[in-house]
């Protein structure tokens, strides 16, 4: 029985108490104190009529004050009970009468993947399991968070016990059994699976890297931290020094790399690279485009630049300065401190990771603990006013809500315009939003969890964001006497970023600039273009 309905009984024996011990009450008022007596019936009638607020009939006047109080009293009482019984017993017993029931068997489901409780770390992973028809269910103790599944047209089974969870998942059906609950939950659930004698594959989200290890003792195949393998991710896209964005680019003198915001309202926007010209008019490279988190390397004529997209550059400090000039946008700063804005567990790892690469780092922290520098709220103009945004590198996002980091990146956004905003998104679902709002660079803790386990779960290898570009030096070869413009190199999506010629670098690339004898060409790309290139 619903707690509703037991609300109701209990609601219909107070009501059914309330008014015959008020008529019984009643009938002995009038018959001693007014002298007027009542039958049974005629009092069960005026503590209705009173009680409901209808209305007198026969009994309408009273000369003692102990009956005055009673009539007055019950009046009162019928005045409050319609506040009480509609909020409290009819509205939650109306909603679940007409409301979809959720489950609480998961049929005759089999050979399934059990995803124990829902979140933003799973939100991925099911997507990609439907893509792929491979059968999921959801178990979730939570009914909200239940109801928020079945409302996606996801399996889901509800139960209030975490000691039936993996009963009514049919746990001895299943393909694994994936645990996304609190740790002491996980471990609980993962004890439970491997005394049931459930031999799959267990895989476990953690929160505190510490619980790591005793949560596999416990039996789990793999358990996974997300928030830190996301502040990794975040923290070697903002630094160079943690991950080098062109490995082997620092070995040629005189040579820069820059990055520049294509807005919808520039004039490269919608051209390809071809049609742009950017290496003809200005000297500068194009070696990389970056499309949401998502980097293209394989840069060809027919490559388009699309608005919101970052270009990334490559020259001397003159070409680049003129290609400044053809986009009409100032490049993104390269210099000065790095920002943290929030201090939680993503945070906190994202500045321990900076510093231990020798960044300076500013933390801005509602509280104030260790490792704060700053203590406010970063929706605050002034917070990041006196953090330095405008002087600063890049700011990293890391706040707990989407809704936090969407307001966040707004005003980072306007209050300095060429300053990288990097943010940590919790639903992948809201990652196209926040880059509306101009995030450079998201990653949400849903697309790293989901691209972790469909590796395990579906035998996918983990998507590659082509970061691992590098490179390379060739001798000129049989390429002597040709034009920049006439050697394949574009064609394969790699890029000619400097050539040596007798020991000094020239990196002022123009397509018609030809290869000599005893030239070095240093060609940038990733590992499956390089392959196709032979000089």
């Amino acid at each position: 029985m619903h707690r509703s309905q037991r609300r109701l009984i209990a609601l219909a024996i107070g009501l059914t108490a309330f008014v015959i011990g008020s008529a019984l009450l009643y009938q002995v008022g009038m018959a001693r104190l007014e002298g007027k007596p009542r039958t049974f019936w005629e009092a069960i009638e005026w503590a209705a009529e009173t009680l409901s607020t209808t209305g007198y009939g026969f009994d309408n006047h009273w000369n003692h004050p102990a009956v005055v109080l009673l009539v007055v009293a019950v009046q009162f009482v019928g005045v409050f009970l319609f506040f009480l019984i509609v909020p409290i017993f009819m509205i939650p017993f109306l909603e679940e009468r007409f409301e979809e029931k959720l489950p609480r068997e998961a049929g005759n489901i089999a050979n399934h993947i059990i995803i124990y409780r829902f979140g933003p770390a799973v939100e991925t992973l099911l997507q990609r399991l439907k893509h792929d028809a491979v059968p999921s269910l959801v178990v979730e103790t939570d009914e909200a968070a239940a109801r928020t599944v079945l409302e996606q047209e996801q399996l889901v089974v509800f139960t209030r016990a975490e000691e039936d969870a993996l009963d009514v998942g049919r746990l001895h059906h299943a393909k694994a059994l994936v645990a996304n609950g609190r740790d002491e939950e996980n471990a609980a659930i993962v004890l439970r699976a491997r005394q049931m004698g459930f031999r799959g594959e267990i895989f476990a989200f953690v929160e505190e890297p510490a619980h790591r290890r005793p949560i596999e003792l416990a039996g789990a195949t793999s358990a996974y931290t997300p928030r830190h393998i996301i502040a990794a991710a975040l923290a070697a896209h903002a630094s160079d020094r943690i991950s080098p964005r062109i490995p082997g680019a620092d070995a040629i003198d005189g040579l820069e790399r820059r990055e520049v915001r294509i807005a919808a309202s520039n004039p490269m926007a919608g051209k390809t690279l071809a049609e742009a010209e950017i290496g003809a008019r200005s000297g500068a490279t194009v070696v990389g485009m970056w499309s949401r988190n998502r980097l293209h390397a394989h840069c060809n004529g027919a490559s388009r630049i699309e608005p919101g997209s970052l270009l990334e550059l490559v020259g001397d400090h003159d070409t680049l300065d003129r290609a400044a000039v053809l986009f009409g946008s100032p490049y993104l700063r390269t210099k000065g401190p790095y920002i943290v804005a929030g201090f939680g567990e993503v945070g906190r790892k994202v500045h321990e990771l900076l510093t231990d690469a020798g960044e300076d780092v500013r933390v801005i922290e509602r509280q104030s603990v260790p490792g704060v520098d700053f203590v406010g709220n970063v929706l605050d103009p002034s917070v990041l006013e006196r953090a330095g945004l405008r002087e600063s590198q890049a700011v990293v996002l890391a706040l707990n809500t989407d809704d936090a980091t969407l307001f966040g990146t707004v005003i980072c956004r306007d209050a300095a315009a060429d300053v990288p905003v990097i943010a940590r998104v919790n639903h992948a679902r809201n990652i196209e939003n926040i880059y509306r709002a101009g995030a450079d660079y998201a990653l949400s803790i849903s697309d790293i969890s989901g691209e972790m386990l469909s590796a395990r779960l579906l035998g996918r290898a983990v998507r590659t964001r082509e970061e691992h570009r590098k490179v390379v030096r060739m001798p000129a070869g049989i390429s002597v006497g040709k034009t920049l413009a006439e050697l394949p190199i574009r064609q394969h999506g790699s890029s000619i970023i400097a050539i040596c010629r007798k020991g000094s670098f020239l990196t002022r690339m123009h397509p018609a600039m030809k290869i000599e004898a005893g030239d070095e060409v240093f060609i940038c790309g990733n590992g499956e273009a390089l392959r196709e290139i032979a000089l």
